[in-house]
């Protein structure tokens, strides 16, 4: 009899921009089980991409906004507290600083985004039962607070 096959786990690498104009942040309100969120400019890195790739292309599939990036906040930790089928989602966020370049409002938003928009900080806090999750605010946090590093931490071996 063969022993069972051991259980593979892996968490959801994403990444994240905190994009900043004139003391507003770059939001995205968008549709996730059947309720409205708010997020970063956020999604899962892809295969053969850098976190910094990565991170440029959410930002403009989800807003329309073609960023330069500035800054790393952090990496975070995440468990979801929905169980999924296979069990609770883990996550590993990379987050970004990020200022605004250019805007193609043309550009057709990523399925599920109902609409990029400037917020202040406060008004993002005011909205903290609407975030995405917990990641939403600490991101925000660790940027006022300017928690920005060196993008050269980050470096992709190939």
């Amino acid at each position: 009899m063969n022993p069972p096959e051991p259980r593979f786990w892996q968490p959801d690498v994403t990444v994240a921009t905190v994009v900043a104009r004139d003391g507003y942040l770059l939001m995205v309100e968008e549709q996730v089980d059947g309720r409205a969120v708010l997020n970063q400019p956020a999604g899962h890195l892809e295969p053969d991409e850098s976190l910094l790739e990565a991170a440029l292309r959410e930002t403009r599939e989800e807003t329309g906004w073609a960023v330069r990036l500035t800054g790393f906040l952090g990496a975070y930790q995440w468990r979801s507290e929905a169980a999924t089928g296979q069990g609770r989602r883990h996550f590993i966020r990379f987050a970004f600083a990020a200022e605004p370049e250019t805007h193609d409002p043309d550009l057709p938003l990523d399925v599920g985004i109902l609409r990029a928009v400037w917020m202040t900080p406060q008004q993002i806090q005011d909205a903290h039962e609407q975030h995405r999750s917990p990641l939403v605010w600490q991101t925000v946090m660790d940027h006022l607070a300017g928690r920005h590093q060196p993008l050269s931490l980050l470096r992709q071996v190939t």
